[in-house]
């Protein structure tokens, strides 16, 4: 005699919502942790290993960037790290989608997978364009 699996119930909005809540109350409490101590200060959340080489990450000058948006002061965002500073809106309008999604209960809609890999791959590129341009003497302008 075969076990009948009861049909599985669909999620409450309350489920749907608690992992997009929390992802964004995490980053919200990150966020606030950068407006009360200012990275600015050499070494106040420590010291990225690669810097200590010379060598500037990707993400070197990330904290600063965002410390400095939380004071509105985007110029200085761009000059601390203009890779995260354009991926903050990005990441605003992704988590918003998510949290839409999720209180409608509509599923994610999944690209393409061709167009996903173009994009994953595109974010690589650029990444490591970004990497070894800001440690040139002609990316200097985008060192932190």
């Amino acid at each position: 005699m075969t076990a009948l699996l009861a049909p599985e119930s669909p999620l409450t909005r309350r489920e749907r919502l608690r992992l997009p809540l929390l992802t964004v109350g995490g980053l919200g409490a990150a966020t606030l942790a950068l407006y009360l101590r200012d990275p600015h200060q050499r070494g106040s959340w420590g010291v990225c290993p690669l810097s200590l080489a010379g060598i500037y990450c990707p993400g070197c000058g990330g904290l600063r960037a965002v410390n400095d948006l939380t004071h509105g002061e985007v110029g200085s965002a761009a000059s601390s790290n203009l890779l995260v500073t354009v991926g903050i809106p990005v990441a605003v309008v992704l988590l918003a989608l998510w949290i839409l999604r999720a209180w409608r209960g509509t599923p994610p809609r999944q690209l393409p997978a061709g167009v996903r890999r173009v994009l994953w791959w595109g974010a690589a590129a650029v990444t490591l364009a970004f990497f070894v341009v800001r440690n040139t003497p002609q990316g200097a302008w985008l060192a932190p």
